[in-house]
């Protein structure tokens, strides 16, 4: 019985691309009392790892909390799976604006003590008295009252590149945090105001509703379904979108564009900008937002520190992160005093700049052409691996290397390898190598920049 993933993320994103079919990124919660989380995990693995199923997924005694990647194709055969638990029958299951079929690349099933910490003791305080749950244009009207407060359960770097208008964003590293922060800050507000809260996809305002109401707040609402259905519901029935700029998600994309407006810093230099990205130094890892100049010139690096670092040979690396402990001591997210514009939790009321999605290279007239994808690189030897689909790619050619981490990345080829040697020319099918300044991922398009009109 296979309980566990037998391919690693490179060999699994090869898989989805051969197959090239469209998968759906989605998200689900519910609690629910689970007698036996063990063999609850290890069913759904059973069943979903059958339908290809990826994702991270969290049970404990208290529910399921899921974010996932399932072929289009198999979306019935999943949902049924879930219809099999009574406490499951019609679920919601919150699809993705934006898709991505590298979102998830493993199965990752964790039985956990709750499947959100929350740092509460359930047992304190009716976790059903929940607030009274609010669709998109209800949502909007309430917000227009001036007798509401707008609250933003989630973390600071979440908030800091997207959020509704007027929502109060505490400076926390999580979600049990902003619990007691909000709650000091409102005791005045208990009984005159509306107490108006919304998260991702609406499981953390499921428990602070209760708990907010347990603390004597007569008035509390929540988001039905997070941002994510409220940015569903706005599309379908036209309504003004009153959450502005980036909606961040806990995957591959680490983001999902809801309005053209950039709200937040690149946090090197200081130029409007909202894409987040990891620093390159796998020691570091720092969570962080960087525009694609200083991505360019920090080689998707936080600080000079972890540059330095990136070029040192692979063992003295190695040697460095030796003894260093994982989790918050390591893999921070925008806390870091090399960063100079941070905007945590001071966020500006009106937009920085509006999104250029896709305009910057129109502007400039760049002409390009896919020719292939990423498939590894080779970190010790800063080699890039590649796969060529469509065209040709020459010595000499200038291709341009665009992801969601990797931003835009313009290089000349000065060296081909293919089929075990040295080559001039790569054709479709064949699979070549040649060394790279800089790291690539798995999602990442090589395209081959034709020369303009005017050359």
């Amino acid at each position: 019985m296979q309980l566990y993933n037998t391919l690693s993320a490179e060999e699994r994103a090869r898989l989805i691309d051969e197959a090239g079919k469209e998968r759906l990124t989605l998200s689900f919660y519910a609690y629910a009392r689970i007698e036996d989380p063990k063999k609850f995990r290890d069913d759904l693995f059973i069943a979903w790892n059958a339908l290809d199923a990826l994702g991270r997924i969290y049970v404990a005694h208290e529910g399921i909390n899921a974010q996932m990647s399932v072929p289009a194709e198999n979306f019935e055969a999943f949902r049924n799976t879930l219809e099999e638990y009574d406490f499951m029958k019609g679920i919601r299951l919150n699809v993705a604006v934006e898709q991505d079929n590298h979102s998830f690349l493993k199965l990752t099933l964790k039985v956990r003590n709750k499947i959100v910490a929350d740092g509460l003791n359930d047992e304190t305080f009716d976790v059903t008295n929940k607030g009274i749950h609010l669709r998109a244009r209800e949502f909007n009207k309430l917000l227009e009252d001036p007798n509401t407060i707008v609250v933003d359960f989630r973390n600071h770097y979440e908030s800091e590149v997207g959020h509704f208008e007027g929502a109060i964003t505490p400076d926390v590293e999580n979600f049990r945090e902003s619990l007691p922060v909000i709650n000091e800050q409102l005791q005045n507000h208990k009984e005159d105001k509306n107490l108006l809260m919304y998260c991702t996809g609406g499981i953390r305002c499921e428990k602070a509703s209760a708990y907010f109401k347990h603390q004597g707040f007569k008035n509390v609402f929540q988001l039905e379904g997070g941002i994510i259905e409220y940015t569903r519901q706005i599309k379908e029935e036209g309504i003004e979108s009153k959450f502005i700029g980036k909606n961040f998600v806990f995957d591959h994309r680490l983001g999902e564009r809801i309005t053209d407006d950039i709200i937040a810093q690149c946090h090197q230099c200081g130029k409007p900008c909202d894409n987040h990205t990891n620093c390159a130094n796998d020691a570091c890892h720092l969570l962080f937002i960087q525009c694609d100049e200083c991505k360019a010139a920090m080689e998707n690096c936080c600080s000079t520190e972890c540059l330095e670092t990136i070029h040192l040979p692979w063992e003295e690396q190695l040697k460095l992160r030796k003894g260093l402990q994982v989790g918050n001591k390591v893999f921070r997210k925008g806390k870091s005093e090399a960063l100079k514009f941070k905007k945590s939790g001071d966020l500006p009321n009106k937009p920085l700049a509006k999104a250029e999605t896709k305009d910057i290279r129109q502007k400039i007239k760049i002409k390009k052409t896919l020719i292939g994808k990423a498939e590894h690189y080779f970190t010790k030897s800063e080699i890039a691996q590649f796969l060529i689909e469509s065209n040709e790619l020459s010595v000499g050619d200038k291709v341009l290397i665009s992801g969601p981490t990797t931003g835009e990345q313009e290089i000349t080829v000065t060296e081909i390898h293919a089929n075990g040697g040295p080559v001039n020319t790569a054709v479709p099918g064949d699979q070549i190598t040649f060394k790279l300044p800089f790291r690539v991922r798995l999602s990442d398009k090589v395209y081959k920049i034709l020369p303009s009109e005017n050359a």
